[in-house]
């Protein structure tokens, strides 16, 4: 149980499109609205566990045509997030400051966030430490998960919070948006690079 919650920590801790989304929409949207997607985050982030414990998810992404078609979907979604965060604190005439992504952009985006997935099948297929009892494993493993993820992703939000309350000259917050956009967009790029690979 141990090995499962370390490795569970250190797993969603490190910058993936969950963690620099919400320290991206804490930047450029405050509190208010962050706390709204991180809501939807988390929901996301339990369907698509439970996707993966069902079963279901393996079926779904193995189809050849379903497959590619959800890869390559859930990185135009993503590069568009990434766009929002980018130019929310932008003074460009042509793009529109908008409103973040509220309850339903965040379990959206866990829902197509190729982390989640590898993440869950990594930390639901191993770690066993109830072999005679399966299904209270899996139980204990979704409370574990929501006792560290929780707490991590406040941390994120926090710290985009923190850069929005320094009250940054425009152009600095601008540049900063555009940085977090930018790391969004290598992880974006990182998750589809093997499979475009493959292909």
């Amino acid at each position: 149980m141990i090995s499962y919650a370390v490795a569970l920590f250190f797993l969603i801790i490190t910058p993936g499109i969950g963690v620099l989304t919400t320290a991206g929409i804490g930047s450029s949207f405050g509190a208010g609205p962050g706390i709204r997607f991180l809501i939807g985050l988390n929901i996301g982030t339990n369907a698509a566990a439970i996707l993966v414990v069902s079963g279901i998810a393996a079926i779904v992404l193995a189809d050849p045509i379903v497959g590619p078609v959800l890869l390559y979907g859930s990185l135009l979604y993503l590069s568009y997030l990434a766009f929002r965060i980018g130019w929310a604190g932008a003074r460009i005439a042509f793009v529109e400051r908008r409103s973040a992504p509220g309850v339903l952009g965040g379990i959206g985006l866990q829902l197509i966030n190729p982390k989640s997935y590898a993440v869950n099948t990594t930390l639901f297929s191993g770690f066993h430490f109830m072999p005679g009892d399966p299904v209270l494993e899996v139980v204990v493993k979704f409370a574990i998960l929501n006792t560290l993820w929780v707490p991590v992703h406040l941390i994120w939000l926090w710290a985009g919070i923190s850069l929005k309350r320094l009250d940054l000259s425009p152009a600095t917050q601008s540049v900063i948006n555009k940085l977090m956009a930018l790391a969004l967009m290598i992880v974006v790029v990182l998750a589809g690079w093997p499979r475009q690979q493959i292909g």
